[in-house]
């Protein structure tokens, strides 16, 4: 194991919250758009953040890995307790999700 410190759940959920509200920026690095995925992951921009999230038949499912601009990750794990996707509201998950449509 690295001894890098790992970013946290709550850290990543931050970002998306903010990306949620559009006030970071967001882009698609994945070639495929969120409709054309439908079922696997979708890799994303948001300002200096790489963020790697799941599409399970066309629903935001989790948040599969994240690295942060100082180079600290985030990667999902069945084992953890918290995904950053489960901390965001109802809306903010709706909002998201419709971005990542967008995109």
């Amino acid at each position: 194991m690295s001894d890098k410190k790992m970013l946290t759940a709550r850290e990543v959920y931050v970002v998306l919250r903010d990306a949620s509200m559009i006030s970071s920026s967001m882009r698609r690095i994945t070639n495929a758009s969120w409709d054309e995925i439908y079922c696997g992951l979708m890799t994303v921009n948001v300002g200096d953040w790489v963020i790697t999230l799941y599409n399970d038949c066309g629903e935001l499912d989790y948040c599969d890995s994240c690295y942060s601009p100082d180079g600290r990750m985030y990667e999902f794990s069945s084992r953890d307790a918290s995904d950053p996707i489960e901390l965001l509201t109802s809306a903010e998950h709706r909002q998201l999700e419709e971005l990542l449509r967008r995109i």
